[in-house]
């Protein structure tokens, strides 16, 4: 049987709230995590696809103490692996470079390279 399950895996989040409903800490576990017990993040990005109604969902969450330099760093970083994301999921090496290439281009403007780094 091609889709026979063999294994399941659990990923948990807890959002802790202000009494404004905001993030003021997150902690995440995984069943398959290299690390044991809650780890902390200042923010999540979760994307999700419905097959059947052909949407795509997303979870977007921080922390009221991740500072925009901070915000702008993790953009960039997801940006940049979403290249490499598309790239493993459709063979297309050239669309994944221009996401590469726009991830860079906000790497720029978003100021999150050091004074050394080059175009």
């Amino acid at each position: 049987m091609e889709n026979e399950i063999v294994k399941k895996s659990q990923i948990r989040f807890d959002v802790m709230l202000d009494k404004e409903n905001l993030p003021v800490q997150i902690q995440w576990d995984a069943d398959d995590a290299d690390v044991e017990g809650k780890q902390e993040a200042k923010s999540v990005l979760l994307a999700l696809w419905d097959g059947l109604q052909q949407n795509a969902m997303r979870i977007d969450l921080w922390t009221k103490d991740m500072n925009v330099e901070e915000m702008n760093l993790f953009m960039f970083q997801t940006l940049a692996t979403l290249g490499d994301t598309y790239e493993r999921a459709t063979n297309n090496s050239e669309l994944a470079m221009e996401i590469r290439e726009f991830a860079h281009h906000f790497g720029h403007k978003a100021d999150v390279f050091g004074p050394e780094h080059k175009h």
